[in-house]
This record gives structure tokens, sequence and C-alpha cells, in this order.
């Protein structure tokens, strides 16, 4: 069985990962700031365990995140986290819908967000998705 199709333990929690739509690491990729060939190599998480990422998700059907200190979005720049939460929001819906989608895993990042960056996906696998698509 694939990686993608078997879940991993976060390195937070311990819990398995089981799902794209709830992995810290795809919401990175997708975000445009991670490389692929980092996907089977790095430490996976839930998006939730990521807090300082996850504070910026804003969507009724995310469970608002909130983080104390030094990078809590309240300390930050109002432009700056007008603008993250726009792209770490955007990118996670995205990632909601990846599953269901049944792209290759070139066209998972957001448009733009790797403009001009090497996605490092092997030739062979930069045209298939990570579950093959459900025929209707």
């Amino acid at each position: 069985m694939a990686r993608c199709d078997e879940g991993y333990l976060c390195e937070v929690c311990g819990a398995a990962v089981e799902e794209i739509a709830e992995s810290d690491l795809y919401l990175s990729f997708v975000l445009g700031e991670l490389p692929a060939a980092a996907l089977s190599i790095e430490q996976e998480r839930h998006v939730a365990c990521n807090p300082v990422q996850a504070q910026f998700i804003v969507d009724e059907a995310f469970e608002p995140v909130v983080v104390e200190g030094p990078f809590s979005k309240r300390n930050l720049d109002v432009d700056y986290v007008v603008g993250r939460e726009a792209l770490v929001t955007r990118g996670w819906q995205r990632l909601q819908k990846l599953v269901s989608l049944g792209v290759p895993i070139s066209e998972y990042p957001l448009e733009n967000a790797v403009s001009g960056t090497d996605l490092g996906l092997p030739p062979a696998s930069s045209d298939k998705p990570c579950r093959p698509s459900e025929s209707v």
C-alpha cells in the first residue's frame, strides 16, 4: 500500500494521520512551502497539531486554534495576518477537496503558490494522483 494511503503517526499527538485532508505536511505542500520530495521524508502532523499554522485557518468547518505567546497572530502585523489567513484558509479548503478531485500531485499546490519553483517531483509520479479517482 502506498504511504499516502496508509496514514502516518502524528509526531505531536501520536494518533494516525489517516487522510490527506488532515495532513499538515500536505497543507504545507499545497501552500507551496514544501517540495514534493519532502512528503516522503518529513514527519507528519495533523493540521491542528501545528497550531502556529492552524491559527490562520478561518473557516466555519475548522475549529479555531488559538496560540499564546510570541507566535500568536494577535502579536503579528495586521496586514501579514490578513494575508496569511487568506492563503492558509485557501490552502486548507483545497486540501479538503483533493481526495475527491483525483488530480495528479503536481496539481495539488494552489495556483501561483510555487510559481517558477521545482516541486521536487520525479517525472514518473508528477502526473499521477495520490489516490485513483473513482469512476461514477
